[in-house]
């Protein structure tokens, strides 16, 4: 089984501790809603505890491989593409899911593109408030 089949697996079943296994330490998370990565395994973990509460439906539906460029430090890496369908909010989200492996096959850079912009609005509100209340990021000011 792939490391694209067991992160699949793991998502599906809502089974972080077989996530924690799959990502490298340092792994980077690039969001569709900000524009540097989540970085290091606590950080990308306890953003996937929240992307797991607030996705409703979530479900994969396609899958590519291949190799790309990682925006880490630019060097071709395997990859895989995940197609995912989601609620959030009652807006439908269409995604994708692009995941570099490293040389043992972990993750170790994983971004996320999303549609449309009334959905990255409306998953952009609803994680924020998901990481406030986990206490993984400040809340933000008013000002």
């Amino acid at each position: 089984m792939t490391t694209a089949d067991r992160f699949r697996a793991a998502v599906d079943s809502r089974d972080l501790t077989t996530l924690e296994d799959l990502f490298t330490e340092d792994v980077r998370f690039y969001s569709p809603v900000k524009f540097t990565p989540f970085e290091g395994r606590p950080m990308v973990l306890g953003l996937f505890g929240v992307l797991l509460r607030t996705f409703a439906d979530f479900r994969y539906v396609g899958r590519f491989d291949g190799a790309a460029q990682t925006g880490t430090d630019g060097t071709e890496s395997p990859s895989a593409v995940l197609l995912f369908r989601a609620t959030v909010n009652g807006k439908e989200i269409h995604g994708i899911d692009l995941l570099h492996f490293d040389d043992d096959g972990r993750i170790k850079e994983f971004t996320v593109m999303v549609r449309p912009q009334s959905a990255v609005q409306v998953l952009s509100k609803a994680v924020l408030a998901g990481l406030v209340a986990d206490g993984l990021v400040p809340a933000p000011s008013d000002h």
